[in-house]
């Protein structure tokens, strides 16, 4: 499914939390995975004192050391997969989003600032531009909420659906996850009630009961024709649920009764992230979920 998954880090605990995900996602897609460690000059020189810029070369040579020490490390993680370890010269986001572009099939997993999360990156973080410009599937993980050990590390992945073709094209890759990984699959699709139903005449005074058992009924009827899609597909344990309430609110409110699971969604193709910066359930769900998140780039 992936011909590699890329692991940006920094030599961080925050950026490390991911590790354990990636070592499942290795095993599971039996796959190769490249640690990647970026030299940010520009940073370097910035922060360097002026006495100091003449040595300069000097300085990066040993960062460039230090890295590779690093990450050979962290690649004994690894070793029962084919590992590469990377260390390149760059801005941080643009280098991991320049080595992967090229290959759509290519994974990214990182983490995000375990206290403020994903509101962190909403404000010119590294995750949060790779999350604005990759066209490859995103795996994002709040180092607070990380789990130590690879070890059932994922027990169900979160589907929010809401009836269009751009949500339901997450079903595929949901598909493969589910069965190399072999979790559950929770399909959700939240309802509530119009703005207009509560704007009424006074001689019309909506059926509040009614207008919940039809939505409930249509949602109902809606995600069991993705189950039986998915379980044709080969996934061994699919679910539906349908929740009266705001989406985002609710999909993280349920992804939080559920022991390791993973939120799975998509975003638009051309306007990618941007258009989530509007608002939408899918910026919200990854502003404020404590659960990992996978982002898949819709056409």
């Amino acid at each position: 499914m992936y011909t590699r998954i890329v692991v940006p880090l920094d030599g961080s605990a925050t950026a490390e939390a991911v590790l354990p995900y990636a070592e499942a996602f290795a095993a599971g897609f039996k796959t190769s995975v490249e640690l990647l460690s970026v030299i940010d000059i520009g940073a370097m020189t910035t922060h360097l004192a002026p006495d100091k810029v003449h040595h300069l070369d000097t300085i990066i040579a040993a960062e460039e050391k230090k890295c590779a020490s690093y990450l050979k490390n962290v690649a004994k993680i690894f070793s029962r997969f084919p590992t590469e370890c990377r260390i390149v010269r760059g801005h941080p986001a643009e280098t991991i989003l320049e080595s992967t572009s090229k290959d759509r099939d290519t994974l990214i997993a990182m983490a995000t600032h375990g206290r403020s999360g994903a509101k962190r990156w909403l404000l010119g973080s590294v995750a949060e531009k790779v999350l604005r410009g990759t066209t490859n599937p995103l795996f994002l993980v709040r180092a607070a909420a990380a789990k130590a050990s690879p070890q059932r590390i994922l027990n169900s992945i979160v589907v929010p659906l809401d009836g269009s073709s751009l949500a339901e094209q997450i079903l595929p890759t949901v598909a493969n996850w589910a069965k190399a990984l072999d979790i559950e699959v929770t399909l959700i699709r939240a309802f509530e009630f119009p703005a207009s139903a509560y704007y009424s005449s006074e001689d019309e005074i909506p059926d509040y009961d009614a207008f919940r058992e039809v939505a409930r009924t249509q949602a109902a009827h809606y995600l069991k024709e993705k189950e039986i899609s998915l379980v044709g597909e080969g996934v061994r344990t699919v679910s539906i649920l349908t929740i009266e309430g705001r989406a985002a609110d609710e999909i993280i409110s349920y992804a939080q009764t559920s022991p390791n699971a993973l939120i799975a969604m998509s975003t638009h193709g051309r306007s990618g992230v941007r258009r989530w910066m509007l608002g939408s359930v899918t910026e919200k769900v990854v502003r404020h979920s404590d659960d990992p998140v996978l982002v898949v780039r819709g056409e």
